[in-house]
């Protein structure tokens, strides 16, 4: 691996080769994370099914339940294979902060903490999905490869 590094005022050091790594692994590991959800709600694996999500955002008040659970299920498996992939990682990774604002809202009057069902893990994904759409695939992506260094 390339050690090159520039170094910055204040002492401060950056290594081009570790922002590289820290990005492949910080796209790879949200987009395989998102996977199993997708999973979940499109296929029925780890319990859960389309029928089960369109029922749940229809008792929550969401319009077009079904079309929603699809969407979402779609975003979540596919959206997380291409952002591991890097593929379409800006695009996708916006769709995956809009999702999370959503998610956001529904968990915010839980409070803060997951175990309750707040809003901290949603917090976490739509930061991720942030700095990905910020500074996208990058040169270790499908991005790169079919559309220059990104």
């Amino acid at each position: 691996m390339s050690t090159e590094t520039l170094t910055e005022g204040a002492g401060v050091t950056t290594s081009t080769s570790n922002d590289r790594l820290a990005m492949t692994l910080l796209r790879v590991v949200t987009g395989l994370l998102l996977v199993p959800h997708g999973a979940q709600k499109l296929f029925g694996l780890f319990g859960g099914g389309i029928e089960g999500t369109t029922t749940f955002l229809a008792n929550s008040g969401y319009p077009m339940p079904q079309i929603a659970a699809i969407a979402i299920g779609t975003l979540e498996f596919f959206g997380g294979l291409a952002l591991a992939a890097g593929f379409l990682t800006r695009p996708i990774a916006i769709a995956v902060v809009i999702f999370m604002l959503f998610a956001i809202r529904f968990h915010l009057p839980n409070g803060f903490f997951w175990i309750k069902g707040g809003f901290e893990v949603p917090v976490l994904w739509g930061t991720a999905a942030l700095v990905l759409a910020l500074r996208g695939g990058g040169p270790w992506s499908v991005d790169a490869l079919l559309f220059g260094k990104r």
